[in-house]
């Protein structure tokens, strides 16, 4: 069972004293230098202007959300909390970014950066407390074996880490992930991240890819899903070669939302590890309590895996991520150096520290279990009265609505998904579209998120899904989806 958090923030006086003498040394050498505004302190670029800049300077692969929509890309100025406000100060609900897991701005959170700041910021080559206190405070949320910490800087970092680890800790390349997933943007994770959005054509060799286990697409109840996945996974072990670790979102977010069916990750991980590989939960949306039941995804499933991976959340906007795996397997890394300039440097950790301390103080854990039921009922009694939904799933703040042509042949409407983005933000509720088909509406807000601001985003879904009733062209047509490669495992 997974130990509970403890949080030992206090510094000692030693550290205090230190603090003093830097400070004084600080303002010494800044009484002596000529003082200039900051670079960032000139006057706010119009929206014009800075459209402009970006199109001279920045690379068009670079997109905004809303870009090419009647209303143009949304500038924002400033968040707190749940909300984004713009540059007419007008708030804005943000039910989608899970990096600002306990608030944008939490002033917690600002302030453990600011005085680490202005303190120390250096890396993790040298002692400091923050790192240590972080590593112990992370390994003390999770089931043992996982007691053995790597700090890195985002999610990809994170997997691209993990990929290595499994590697070398096994001796095997060949990697097992699942169809629809994301796990980063570096070669290495591209490699296993069949998720076209971003990278369509750059997958490379040694990737056995599995097919995606969506009860809703298949059709199917969990343990017949399940079933059909262990078996095609068989067939995969059977042919060869071995892998070095299967790797999967303990809840798939790019892929649509899409929630494991009980008992597979059991199956998958029995498998793996019979096959001599090494399990790989990524987190880096799914953790820190999002899930509400659990603090990490995977734990609703009753299983341990080998190496954990996790991200966004972590620093609450901050960058700062961390691979935790056994001592066994980070002792692959035994005979080499491992070493990351800025990852579990002083100011990342005393974020990541203040983040963990505000999830156990505020309860952000229980909030996410008891907002996030309210939220899917909501959801629901839309889903019942709008006939273009097919599915509203998801467990605590990670949730998903799918929209469809028909419920009969559940045909994706992408169209009708974009529309109901684009609408929602008109009332200035913030979506965005996810999934293979682009179809799906994700729902990640902060963990700060109320039963009000849950109240609010179905009222403008259901008013956008009416809107498109309205002015969507009838009788539109896509095209179906071909028939799901698990089926045939039945």
């Amino acid at each position: 069972a997974a130990r509970p958090v403890s949080m030992r923030l206090r510094r000692s006086a030693s550290c205090a004293a230190l603090r003093r003498c830097g400070a004084r040394a600080h303002s010494t050498a800044a009484a002596a230098a000529p003082t200039a505004p900051p670079a960032a302190a000139a006057g706010p670029l119009t929206t014009d202007e800075n459209l402009a800049l970006r199109k001279r300077f920045l690379a068009p692969s670079q997109k905004m959300h809303y870009d090419g929509s009647e209303a143009g890309p949304l500038h924002l100025t400033r968040g707190r909390g749940a909300y984004l406000y713009d540059t007419d100060g007008a708030a804005h609900l943000d039910c989608v970014n899970n990096v600002a897991h306990v608030g944008h701005c939490h002033p917690r959170v600002v302030a453990a950066a600011t005085r680490q700041l202005e303190t120390l910021n250096t890396n993790s080559r040298y002692v400091h407390d923050n790192i240590a206190r972080l590593a112990a405070a992370l390994t003390a949320t999770l089931p043992a074996p996982l007691d053995t910490v790597f700090f890195v800087n985002s999610g990809t970092e994170a997997n691209d880490l993990a990929i290595r680890l499994a590697r070398k800790r096994t001796g095997r390349q060949q990697m097992v992930c699942v169809d629809g997933a994301y796990h980063g943007h570096s070669v290495a994770t591209l490699a296993v991240s069949p998720y076209s959005k971003y990278a369509e054509a750059e997958a490379s060799g040694g990737t056995a890819v599995l097919s995606q286990p969506d009860v809703y697409r298949l059709g199917l109840s969990d343990e017949q899903a399940t079933s059909a996945a262990a078996a095609q996974y068989a067939e995969v072990l059977r042919a060869g070669p071995a892998p070095a670790a299967f790797l999967v979102e303990s809840v798939m977010c790019c892929g649509g939302q899409v929630q494991l069916p009980r008992g597979y990750l059991g199956r998958m991980y029995e498998q793996t590890r019979a096959g001599g590989g090494l399990a790989i939960a990524d987190e880096v949306q799914t953790g820190f309590g999002r899930s509400g039941s659990s603090f990490w995804a995977f734990e609703s499933h009753g299983v341990v895996p080998d190496i954990v991976t996790m991200g966004k959340p972590m620093g609450n906007g901050f960058p700062l991520a961390a691979v935790v795996t056994t001592g066994e397997v980070a002792d692959a890394f035994r005979s080499s150096e491992y070493f990351n300039t800025f990852g579990g440097n002083t100011v990342a950790c005393a974020v990541g520290l203040e983040v963990l301390a505000i999830l156990e103080e505020e309860r952000l854990q229980e909030s996410a279990c008891r907002v996030g039921a309210h939220t899917l009922s909501r959801l629901r009694e839309v889903g019942d009265s709008r006939g273009a939904v097919g599915d509203v799933r998801g467990r605590g703040l990670l949730l998903g609505v799918e929209l469809v042509r028909d419920r009969g042949t559940r045909e994706p409407d992408p169209e009708l998904a974009a529309f109901a983005m684009g609408r929602m933000r008109a009332e200035r509720v913030l979506v965005s579209t996810d999934g293979p088909h682009r179809n799906v509406l994700k729902i990640k807000p902060p963990m700060c998120f109320s039963d009000e601001d849950a109240d609010a985003l179905a009222s403008a879904l259901d008013s956008a899904l009416a809107a498109g009733e309205r002015e969507l062209p009838a009788g539109r047509t896509g095209v179906l989806p071909p028939r799901p490669a698990l089926l045939s495992y039945l």
